[in-house]
């Protein structure tokens, strides 16, 4: 259900959200299934009238004691699968969480329907904790939500199994999968971790799992009595629209879009916080906008967002790689500026669009530059298996700290990071708390190959769904394996109803195209089902047209319907080979005129060349060594030269102490918490705010979120 959006000025409740200076929780007296069914508990506790699409059969399930893998998307109401049947079952739901403001959310959500919800994670004290923990033992709780890395703190479970959960709810569970576009590493400690707390049926929730990442979640939770609701993809009230554009036309593409009203309110996906600050800065001329991406402080993020719920803010400009968390109804567009990088975020961004269900539009603007970028980044956090070799010949049963090894090596500092937390991770390296490096189990190179390859395919997914011919939902709902789908054309995207396009420009066809468009069904006539890249070959010399324009020329017959492309793959020395097979439809074989009078071509784009703007992605003409300390220097407002001497060996060591106490009470290593390059680079800037510690190297949102106080504190007394 919709986000109430907190009225204008209004912060959080505090003294809600906080358990600290809070009167105790009262004891439930048979706990809260006294309700006579899902039915009335439906009605009186949550306060809604039905159930939505497939929400009744899930809840059932589950509290038949049946374990559970539910795939729906955003704003399908998953919550309440898991709310719901917890109550009717009689006891405490333990909620598994990786977002602490999703968390901090749903217990405000619950609370306010007088249920009693609590929640345990890195940004509350450990008095808050310590009294949740009471609580819950004397069966004070409905729902507990916990982050994941939680169940690694000693004796955190054994406690949890003192007093066992009628139900376990895992959210985010594509986080579990290394197949997920998600994965996080502290996720797949649940599966160890979950036999304690049986017989409590499981249900695993997630927006975005392909049948792979399914299968993945299933056996990672050992979801024996496992029933799957894999549902609700298609969104039968989003125009998808998908055009080719050249970066630079972008912005002003964007301003005309959203020009109109009725377009807004908006949420625009930006590839980098320099072009969401750029493009807020731009739309603020025009109407209210506001960027909203990692760089800002926590405060200044919920006072956009709340002004954005509130309807204070028309647009919200965001970048992908930040989770929004922003439920709000009646967004009429949602605009990408840049290619994103699989399937399954794109799915759950664009799904932020029309939860009212009235009708409104997902724009997707790229080039073939933004793969670029995508594969650019991929090399950064993808190491070469070759870099990951050397480390691990380097290794021995016999601990050694992790710079020593870098040194001996001589390894790029950002590289050596990022291969040895891979060989963490697929079991090559054993890493402790202290950063002490010992040589783990063999065979770590097929899964980390396996996981890289798996991301490049994610990549190419996504720029195969750009470049298809078919309809655009129909794509997404195959792609996600949707059990109870028509299979039928949306009927409203750009390939289905190309006039009511906001942005595609299409043109007749000239005369070489209409003699190809003739080429082309003669051959299919004379041998139908031709890969794209046969029928190119036979009908288009490359003097009459490239293969590019070609394949437009394809699009441009499918949506007449004298053709349908399909896809279809090969398997090639172990690999899936991909791609796409022209079919005739009746009209195509007749060669109808009409049909043939309909195709257009969508406008290309200029074939002019531009300097390439290197300003999206880090610059590389220095090293990372280097660019660290002028980064440093930069924040301190000093010239932009490497002086050693700016870092402070005291803060160094006192953040170093921190660090390997808090990789002790998580059972992670070191680099987990903070990497070597970050505690040089906060040594070196001595943060004092916030906003500053957001701008040093290696500090991201999470960090500062978890441990941004604590860095402070050290940082200001050392």
């Amino acid at each position: 259900w919709p986000t109430r959006p907190r009225p204008q000025g209004e912060e959080p409740d505090r003294a809600i959200l906080s358990a600290s200076g809070s009167p105790p929780l009262p004891v439930r007296e048979g706990g809260r299934g006294r309700a006579t069914g899902i039915d009335d508990l439906l009605r009186a506790t949550f306060r809604l009238p039905s159930f939505r699409p497939y929400q009744e059969a899930v809840c059932r399930a589950v509290v038949e004691g049946t374990d559970v893998l539910l795939v729906m998307p955003t704003g399908a109401g998953k919550s309440l699968c898991y709310q719901l049947p917890g109550l009717a079952r009689g006891g405490t739901t333990l909620v598994v969480s990786p977002l602490i403001a999703l968390m901090e959310d749903q217990v405000a959500k619950l609370r306010e329907l007088g249920l009693h919800a609590e929640r345990i994670h890195s940004g509350r004290d450990r008095s808050a904790s310590r009294q949740v923990c009471i609580d819950y033992l004397a069966g004070r709780l409905d729902y507990l939500f916990i982050a994941p890395e939680r169940l690694s703190v000693p004796g955190f479970p054994e406690m949890l199994a003192k007093r066992k959960p009628v139900l376990i709810a895992v959210d985010e569970a594509h986080c579990i999968s290394q197949w997920g576009h998600d994965f996080r590493p502290d996720y797949r400690l649940l599966g160890q971790r979950l036999p304690l707390l049986r017989p409590a049926p499981v249900i695993a929730l997630t927006a975005t799992a392909t049948p792979r990442v399914q299968d993945d979640i299933a056996g990672q939770l050992g979801l024996a009595r496992e029933g799957r609701f894999i549902h609700g993809f298609r969104r039968t009230n989003i125009a998808v629209e998908v055009v080719e554009m050249r970066p630079s036309e972008r912005r002003d593409a964007v301003r005309r879009i959203l020009a109109d009203p009725d377009r807004r309110p908006a949420i625009v996906y930006a590839p980098t916080r320099k072009e969401a600050d750029a493009l807020g800065v731009m739309l603020q001329e025009d109407f209210p906008a506001a960027a909203y991406h990692a760089g800002m402080t926590t405060s200044d993020r919920d006072r956009i967002q709340t002004a954005f719920l509130s309807g204070r803010l028309e647009v919200i400009v965001a970048t992908i790689a930040f989770g929004m968390g922003v439920d709000k109804p009646d967004v009429r567009t949602v605009i990408h500026t840049g290619m994103p990088g699989s399937l399954e975020g794109y799915y759950q961004e664009i799904g932020r669009a029309g939860r009212d269900g009235k009708l409104s539009r997902a724009i997707l603007l790229y080039s073939f530059a933004d793969r670029r970028n995508h594969e650019w980044f991929h090399g950064r956090d993808y190491p070469e298996v070759g870099e990951l070799e050397r480390i691990y010949r380097a290794l021995t049963a016999d601990s050694q700290v992790d710079g020593q090894i870098r040194k001996r090596l001589k390894i790029d500092e950002e590289v050596f990071e990022k291969a040895l937390e891979k060989l963490w991770i697929h079991g090559g390296a054993l890493v402790d708390s202290d950063g002490n490096v010992a040589v783990g189990a063999a065979g770590w190179q097929k899964p980390y190959l396996a996981q890289r390859d798996h991301k490049l395919e994610q990549l190419e997914l996504m720029s195969r769904y750009a470049e298809a011919h078919g309809c655009r939902m129909l794509h997404l709902v195959t792609h996600f394996g949707d059990q109870e789908d028509s299979g039928e054309p949306c009927g409203i995207c750009d390939i289905c109803s190309p006039a009511d396009c906001g942005v595609r420009r299409m043109r007749p066809l000239n005369a070489l195209e209409r003699e190809l468009v003739d080429r082309t069904l003669t051959a299919l006539r004379g041998r139908d089902g031709q890969s794209n890249g046969q029928l190119y070959r036979e009908v288009c010399p490359e003097e009459l047209s490239d293969r590019k324009s070609f394949e437009r020329l394809l699009g441009g017959m499918n949506r007449a319907g004298l053709l349908r492309i399909t896809e279809d793959e090969f398997e090639k020395e172990g690999r899936t080979i991909r791609f796409q097979r022209a079919m005739l439809t009746p009209e195509g074989y007749r060669g109808d005129a009409g049909a043939i009078a309909r195709v257009e071509m969508a406008e290309e784009m200029p074939k002019t060349r531009k300097k390439r703007d290197r300003s999206a992605r880090p610059d590389k003409g220095e090293p990372r060594a280097v660019r660290v300390k002028i980064a440093a220097r930069a924040a301190l407002g000093l010239a932009p030269a490497a002086a050693p001497e700016l870092v402070s060996p005291q803060v160094v060591e006192a953040l170093k102490v921190w660090r390997r106490a808090e990789a002790q009470r998580r059972r992670v290593p070191a680099f987990r918490i903070l990497t070597d390059r970050a505690v040089t680079a906060l040594a070196a800037t001595r943060p004092r705010t916030e906003t500053d510690l957001l701008n040093v190297p290696g500090i991201g949102p999470t960090i500062v979120q978890k441990y941004g106080a604590e860095i402070l504190g050290i940082v200001a007394a050392s």
